[in-house]
């Protein structure tokens, strides 16, 4: 049997796919996979992410191509996907997670530690520009788009010293390029970073099936946890909250930060709760910050982002 599968035409979403079909072929060895790329609204506005208000910018098109049958499934980039899918759609399969880290990588090998006084440094991300920030407040972070391979060239260029971005897509990518790991005390990641979405239709019960085969259940039910807690609070591009859970036996430990526009006020919760109820350990995390404060943050961060929007 033949399976088409949708991604974006970036070089990581056709990595990533590549990745996807290589571990189905280990279970599938008799069945055959096509990539069909489409192309997304993400693809090709230039914009900042924060300014674009509108959720599922990278990966709509591409799931109206399962729901219409044109593709059998769809390989995304976990962060990129909606808690809420089409009612036709199912969140299939979830993989082995990727590192979930972000790392630093600089024009002259420097660390975020070292790097000169007053560096210009990149990053797509409001949550990365943040901590960048209260790292080190001397540097100036200027937003930057582009693929991860644009991105790695333009913190060589001259409008960049350096740029932070997720491992994962270095991984995957298998970039040869020199970088410094960055920690997750410092730099909390984003609810589903390094991890892969699998989107296929609700009643296609046999593809479905085919797609849990290579289902990682620690990864679905860490994810589960900080997506809950993402919705709880209403968190995403424009309220920049880091949360990473993570499995120990029958147990889930989550930890969650989130930041002030100007990074000089900052909640954090560290909580553990049963790993077979990830989404009421999500919820509870979410209610500890929202009696800490968290809606007035992303309130503010909403209200700021819009004047940006403006200016």
């Amino acid at each position: 049997m033949k399976y088409i599968v949708g991604a974006r035409g970036s070089q990581l979403s056709v990595a990533q796919t590549n990745w996807v079909i290589s571990e189905l072929k280990k279970v599938n060895p008799d069945c055959e996979y096509e990539i069909k790329t489409i192309t997304t609204k993400g693809d090709t506005d230039a914009r900042p992410l924060f300014t674009i208000d509108q959720k599922g910018i990278f990966e709509k098109e591409i799931d109206r191509a399962v729901t219409n049958k044109e593709i059998d499934f769809a390989v995304h980039s976990l962060k990129d996907v909606p808690s809420e899918l089409d009612e036709n759609l199912v969140l299939a399969s979830i993989p082995k997670r990727e590192a979930v880290n972000d790392v630093f990588i600089s024009s002259d090998g420097s660390t975020l530690d070292t790097i000169k006084e007053g560096a210009v440094i990149g990053t797509s991300s409001l949550r990365r520009a943040v901590q960048i920030s209260r790292k080190r407040s001397d540097l100036v972070v200027k937003p930057i788009r582009g693929n991860i391979e644009t991105r790695i060239k333009k913190a060589s260029g001259e409008n960049y010293d350096g740029i932070v971005l997720a491992q994962a897509g270095i991984s995957r990518l298998e970039v040869d390029v020199k970088y410094t790991p960055l920690s997750i005390d410092d730099f909390s990641p984003s609810p589903g970073q390094g991890a892969i979405a699998i989107v296929a239709r609700a009643d296609d019960s046999k593809t479905i099936s085919m797609l849990k085969k290579i289902e990682d259940s620690n990864s679905r039910l860490e994810i589960e946890a900080e997506r809950a807690l993402s919705d709880y609070v209403d968190s995403g591009c424009r309220f920049p909250l880091g949360a990473y859970a993570r499995s120990n036996g029958s147990e889930m430990t989550l930890t969650v930060s989130a930041f002030s526009v100007d990074g000089k006020q900052s909640l954090h919760v560290n909580k553990i709760g049963k790993k077979d109820d990830p989404k009421s350990l999500g919820k509870s995390v979410g209610e500890e910050l929202r009696a800490k404060g968290v809606n007035d943050l992303a309130l503010n961060w909403r209200e700021k982002v819009e004047e940006w929007n403006k200016s």
